[in-house]
């Protein structure tokens, strides 16, 4: 059984631990933990930037995601965005994700302000885009585009 809740600070050295691996594993990009590390701090000091949340299997933490509010003026609400997935691989299959991703969808259809989920994943992560597709989410017309200092 897979328990949902948000994510304290307790927990930011896993939260460290999964972003560092998931680029490592997703787009071969070595980050700089410390960096890591006072960027996932920064989010446990303000919230206005998301909120963390994990999921736990008996007394470890499983996997994680963020969140991050958008404004749609088209839908006059909020996106809830997902970013940083990941699930330690040991019990990828077995519902980790599920339980995070059935629970924000608790959340967004009790609250009224908010319209929908929205993610990005990497085009290369095919694992991935099964595991949303099966939970339903579709795979939209837009192309994600960026720029980055």
């Amino acid at each position: 059984m897979n328990v949902v809740r948000p994510a304290s600070r307790a927990d930011a050295p896993r939260i460290v631990q999964f972003q560092v691996s998931m680029a490592l594993e997703t787009e071969d990009l070595a980050l700089d933990p410390a960096i890591v590390a006072s960027g996932v701090a920064a989010v446990f000091e303000d919230p206005a930037k998301g909120h963390y949340w994990v999921a736990e299997r008996g007394s470890q933490v499983a996997g994680m995601l963020l969140t991050v509010r958008e404004w749609s003026d088209w839908r006059n609400g909020t996106v809830l965005w997902v970013h940083s997935v990941y699930v330690d691989p040991p019990v990828r299959r077995s519902g980790v994700y599920r339980s995070l991703y059935d629970h924000l969808r608790g959340i967004v259809d009790a609250d009224e302000g908010l319209v929908g989920l929205r993610l990005y994943v990497d085009k290369r992560n095919t694992s991935a885009q099964d595991t949303y597709e099966a939970l339903g989410m579709t795979r939209e017309h837009y192309h994600l585009y960026e720029w980055m200092k």
